[in-house]
């Protein structure tokens, strides 16, 4: 294959090395060697993951916590044209500002359906085992490249833009990464049978509306405690989902964990806990209040929560 997951992980994990590089050098910045540190040992994950011991990959991450949770892992100064030049420049450009946002959505769509098949010569184009990520990947790469003939800037200020924004945002960039896999070490660790034995000993599940309402507003509320659905889905899909839907009730698994994982994302709305989604916007945009986003999100989150479950107890047995 051309485009694969392994590509899209060594092209992440170069800009992170570029990230941690900038702030090296950076002789302005209150914390540049703990931040290029953190930066550097995120981007050996992207990078080596593939060849670390699990122990020595644990270890990393262990690392960029106690980083982040102590404080050293700043954002430094960033260089930014004058208001007079930006405003020139987007009354140049107009809309077509937008053109290389739109460019990842088409691309991967188009990736994951029309161009799924297509070889060059006798290697694939996309990895079929990952082909919406690779698509992905492949349209973020394509929007670079459209922002720089549309911009004529060069790709090394796309790196420098890169650089800014993940400063802006911090440690928080990781957020949805580790709480991914601490998600994963849930499930390993056994609590998503905890989860079940909790769920049958204290909630009556005779009927299958409680069994959905259980599994949707479980999967949100630990959502809102993890703050990720990627760490909340294997936890509750395997100590609800699995058990009770699928096997009691005969519940479509796909079905199931679609809707399931819609309902973690209306948690997702809901929590602080998502700090990337939630605390870091209100901070960019210098909002007084931090949970100004979250207010914003829950009147919408609940009626959709509600608009899962109903949706879960009429479509989970139709195929």
């Amino acid at each position: 294959m051309i485009f694969s997951l392994g590509l899209l992980y060594v092209l992440v994990g170069l800009l992170l090395a570029f990230v941690a590089v900038l702030t090296a050098l950076d002789r302005a910045h209150p914390r540049r060697f703990t931040s290029a540190l953190f930066w550097g040992l995120y981007a050996a994950v992207y990078l080596f993951g593939d060849f670390m011991a699990p122990a020595l990959a644990g270890a990393i991450m262990i690392a960029m916590a106690l980083l982040a949770g102590c404080g050293l892992v700043r954002a430094g100064g960033h260089g930014t044209l004058d208001e007079g030049t930006r405003s020139a420049s987007a009354a140049r450009l107009g809309n077509r500002l937008f053109l290389p946002a739109l460019v990842i959505p088409i691309v991967t769509v188009l990736g994951a359906t029309l161009l799924k098949d297509v070889h060059i010569g006798e290697l694939a184009l996309f990895d079929k085992a990952h082909l919406t990520l690779a698509s992905l990947g492949l349209g973020a790469l394509l929007a670079v490249a459209a922002a720089c003939w549309l911009t004529r800037a060069s790709p090394l200020q796309g790196v420098r833009e890169a650089h800014r924004l993940v400063d802006a945002m911090s440690w928080a960039v990781t957020l949805p990464h580790m709480l991914a896999v601490l998600g994963l070490l849930f499930s390993e660790a056994g609590v998503g049978r905890a989860v079940a034995h909790v769920s049958t000993a204290w909630f009556d599940i005779d009927s299958r509306l409680a069994a959905v309402c259980l599994y949707c507003i479980g999967m949100a509320l630990f959502t809102i405690i993890m703050g990720n659905g990627f760490a909340a889905f294997p936890v509750i899909a395997g100590g609800i989902g699995v058990p009770l839907l699928v096997r009691q009730y005969g519940a479509d698994p796909a079905v199931m964990a679609a809707i399931g994982m819609f309902s973690a994302y209306c948690g997702t709305l809901m929590t602080p806990m998502a700090a990337n989604f939630n605390i870091v916007p209100a901070a960019l945009l210098e909002l007084p209040d931090k949970n100004a986003v979250i207010k914003a999100q829950i009147p919408t989150a609940l009626p959709l929560l509600a608009a899962n479950i109903v949706l879960l107890y009429f479509l989970m047995n139709l195929s």
